[in-house]
């Protein structure tokens, strides 16, 4: 049992130190590209929309209302894309045309504003559509995706990867079909990385543009802890500052 002690878990952290290893190395020019989108967009009074379908949708939510986040950051979300519902039913329907353009809309969304849309395959239709919609509009389009696992995936049925949609792409570097270790002779591989690659990027985008803002001389809109002293006044200034533009505020 010693020899094994431990095996999977430290398998897991070596593999996933090195894809953020990877990460750090080669996305620095998209990660600049992105927060002097942002940047641009907050001090333009814009919002930052964040969308992702099945287990991307907790990057969207990682990024709404909490301790040292960006408070003109909305995620997008519909029940019926997540997975608490009904997993099979989520799966269906983010492979399914037409469901992106209604979301979207039902933010409001202008051409100041950015779309980041997370999304590990890059091929499923609702995220592709979101951001062919929010291109239309004239949104800044901003992609997370394994672009590894995005050209080998079989394309969905709007014949486009996200990729070629969005207007900047961060590559997670992560493996075709998420997970990292192999078990075995068994053919398994657990172990995902997308959903801590993609907090990774995010928050790395949201310290650049928080310290940018900071230099620029005006104080970044980024929420504190609850529990910190003085927290409650500064968070309800900025929710009502941004209830307006946030439906989940």
């Amino acid at each position: 049992m010693s020899d094994i002690h431990l095996a999977g878990a430290n398998a897991y952290m070596d593999a996933a130190r090195s894809v953020l290893d990877r990460l750090a190395q080669s996305q620095g020019s998209a990660i600049d590209q992105a927060a002097s989108a942002i940047v641009k967009t907050i001090k333009s009074g814009g919002m930052v929309y964040l969308f992702g379908t099945g287990h991307s949708h907790l990057l969207a939510e990682e990024g709404h209302h909490r301790a040292g986040g960006l408070a003109p950051i909305c995620p997008i979300l519909s029940s019926s894309l997540m997975l608490h519902e009904s997993s099979a039913t989520a799966s269906k329907l983010e492979r399914t045309p037409g469901l992106g353009p209604a979301l979207l809309a039902r933010y409001q969304p202008t051409s100041k504003d950015v779309l980041v849309v997370f999304s590990n395959s890059g091929v499923n239709a609702v995220p592709v559509e979101m951001a062919m919609s929010a291109k239309q509009i004239g949104l800044t389009v901003i992609a997370v995706v394994a672009m590894q696992y995005a050209l080998q995936a079989p394309l969905g049925p709007l014949g486009k990867r996200l990729p070629e949609v969005a207007d900047i792409v961060i590559d997670n570097q992560g493996p075709c079909g998420d997970a990292l270790v192999e078990i075995g002779h068994t053919g398994l591989r657990v172990g995902p990385m997308s959903t801590l690659a993609g907090t990774f990027v995010l928050n790395a985008i949201v310290t650049e543009v928080a310290t940018r803002i900071a230099h620029d001389g005006a104080m970044p809109p980024v929420y504190i802890s609850a529990n910190m002293q003085g927290a409650a006044d500064h968070n309800n200034g900025l929710r009502n500052a941004y209830r307006g533009r946030n439906l989940h505020l």
